[in-house]
């Protein structure tokens, strides 16, 4: 590869983790990240950093003029409850922010984009798991600023950009926020149990989600960009977990009683009944297949959390 890569979001939960195992790897990467919600201590050492905001013209100018092997875009709003608090904050850091990308990676001859999708396109979800031959109905301003973000990008692909969709399903895992109460259902319900409250559910219990561990999806996103894939890939577990099992598997993991207290609350707007992945594509295009049990996810997420209070 010639050049860095260039890593949106890179602050973020995810996005940090993809820059510092690319680092690993032995790639320059620069970090993007506007820290609306990302933190500057997660950075990893040895990436360059830009703090701007891409949803802005203004912002995506001040990109450095250097080569780039690809772009790796993770930067957005990723809460679907928030989405409905500011439905046009949410088009500007999801799509207006890609289609601006998507044009200055054009302007740049950069190679590829590889860009954070989400299983909220799919909208309601279904008994059976959720293929990317599914027909794409979001039921979220959050699922539609994703949609119209792939569909942003398949127009410039048209013109030479290679681009691919990651729709992410439940990531979950150690340094996830469990300060941030909006997002990320594992991290939400645990912040609760570590704290020592009752455990607020929005929604029923049984309610089914595709939870995959942040390693998981780290590789994903690696093989993205060494075997580009057009148009959108499933990135989940492939496997269903009730919400109730699911409470009951970190209950077991923080080492308290099964009966937790567990206050539930109706359903926040546009949150899907059964969201499970159908990985058949990523594993046949991409060679890709999730490695980390739940169990063991969620093993390693509570130990970190509870070392990291601790100090």
């Amino acid at each position: 590869m010639s050049g860095s890569v260039l890593v949106t979001g890179g602050a973020g939960f995810i996005g940090s983790r993809v820059a510092k195992s690319l680092l690993a790897d032995g790639h320059d990467v620069m970090v993007v990240d506007d820290l609306s919600t990302g933190k500057r201590s997660n950075v990893p050492a040895g990436a360059s950093f830009v703090e701007l905001d891409l949803s802005r013209d203004d912002g995506v100018a001040r990109l450095p003029d250097a080569p780039c092997a690809g772009i790796l875009h993770l930067a957005g709003q990723s809460s679907g409850k928030r989405s409905f608090d500011e439905p046009l904050r949410d088009f500007d850091a999801n799509a207006r922010s890609t289609l601006l990308l998507a044009r200055w990676a054009n302007e740049h001859d950069v190679p590829l984009l590889v860009h954070a999708s989400s299983m909220g396109v799919y909208g309601m979800g279904a008994r059976e798991p959720m293929s990317e031959e599914m027909p794409a109905e979001p039921i979220s301003y959050y699922g539609a600023s994703k949609l119209a973000a792939e569909q942003a990008l398949a127009v410039a692909a048209k013109t030479g950009l290679r681009t691919c969709s990651l729709r992410m399903f439940n990531v979950y895992g150690a340094g996830q926020d469990l300060e941030n109460l909006d997002q990320g259902m594992v991290s939400i319900y645990l912040a609760y149990v570590l704290r020592g409250e009752p455990v607020l559910v929005r929604g029923s219990l049984d309610r089914v989600r595709d939870l995959v561990h942040v390693d998981d999806v780290v590789e994903a996103w690696k093989l993205a960009l060494a075997r580009p894939v057009p148009g959108a890939l499933n990135v989940g577990s492939g496997t269903g977990t009730r919400v109730d099992e699911l409470l009951k598997q970190i209950f077991r993991a923080c080492g308290v009683e099964d009966d937790y207290p567990v206050v539930e609350h109706p359903g926040t707007p546009g949150d899907a009944h059964t969201t499970v992945a159908d990985i058949g594509r990523a594993r046949c295009l991409l060679g890709w297949t999730p490695q980390v049990a739940l169990e063991d996810g969620l093993r390693e997420f509570v130990a970190g959390a509870t070392a990291g209070a601790a100090t």
